[in-house]
């Protein structure tokens, strides 16, 4: 039986692979900062995440934060640990275009992207488009307002996040295979007939607005370095996701 640790176990994606690993019969360690017995933040590190690594045969490492330099202290902790105790085998979540589109969040995945491949572990790294929550979160917050502001020109590629976690299960419980191959939702799709759908399924009546925006990570979008249309293997849709959460409804 393989024991594998997955970081941010408690998190949107972190949940399914845990639970995707399980179902295989796979002994798996959740750590995140309240997730006991691994309560550990990685930005701290220390014995706690000594203790949670050692006996592990493979990390999954889906942890992530917002804020400015995070990722990076966080895998520099998590990479050390995996030394200390052994691990064979690493594998990282990152996203579409982060070395292409210079948004400082990106800049930062593909930092980690670099500790992860020159950690001396065993490593596999995949990227996905944006999931289809996160537009969901983007589209309740602009949905405040009766206009709703988009970047002009902007589209977007989202994938199911269900399909991500069956990949990385997949991932964890093979040989370290390095970069793979990226993953994409099933369509690329303007950010304004995104919106359409989700104010549909919502009920709601609003009227997007597209802006203009400016700067290098706005022209990067734009131009579509955060889209992968020749790895689209998603299946479900941003409507079939819509369905299934909001239950069908239309305006």
């Amino acid at each position: 039986m393989t024991t594998i640790l997955v970081t941010g176990g408690t998190g949107t994606l972190g949940r399914l692979v845990t639970e995707r690993l399980r179902a295989d019969g796979h002994e798996v360690r959740v750590l995140s900062r309240h997730a006991q017995p691994y309560a550990v933040d990685l930005l701290e590190g220390g014995s706690g995440l000594d203790a949670a690594v050692t006996g592990v045969d493979t990390i999954v490492h889906c942890a992530t934060s917002p804020r400015g330099g995070a990722d990076e202290k966080a895998a520099a902790h998590l990479i050390e640990a995996a030394r200390r105790a052994g691990v064979g085998h690493l594998v990282y979540i990152s996203i579409v275009g982060v070395d292409r589109v210079p948004f400082p969040y990106y800049r930062t995945k593909l930092a980690v992207e670099r500790l992860v491949e020159q950690s001396g572990l065993g490593w596999t790294i995949v990227r996905a488009t944006q999931f289809h929550d996160l537009l969901v979160q983007l589209f309740e917050a602009l949905a405040k307002s009766p206009v709703m502001p988009l970047p002009a020109g902007v589209s977007d590629q989202p994938i199911e996040v269900a399909e991500v976690a069956d990949r990385l299960a997949e991932l964890a419980t093979g040989a370290p295979a390095g970069r793979v191959e990226d993953m994409g939702g099933p369509e690329v799709r303007g950010f304004e007939s995104l919106t359409r759908s989700y104010l549909a399924a919502r009920g709601r009546r609003r009227a997007p607005l597209n802006v203009p925006l400016w700067g290098a990570a706005y022209r990067a979008f734009r131009a579509g370095g955060h889209l992968t249309p020749e790895h689209a293997v998603g299946k479900g849709t941003f409507e079939h996701y819509l369905e299934r959460r909001f239950g069908g409804r239309r305006a």
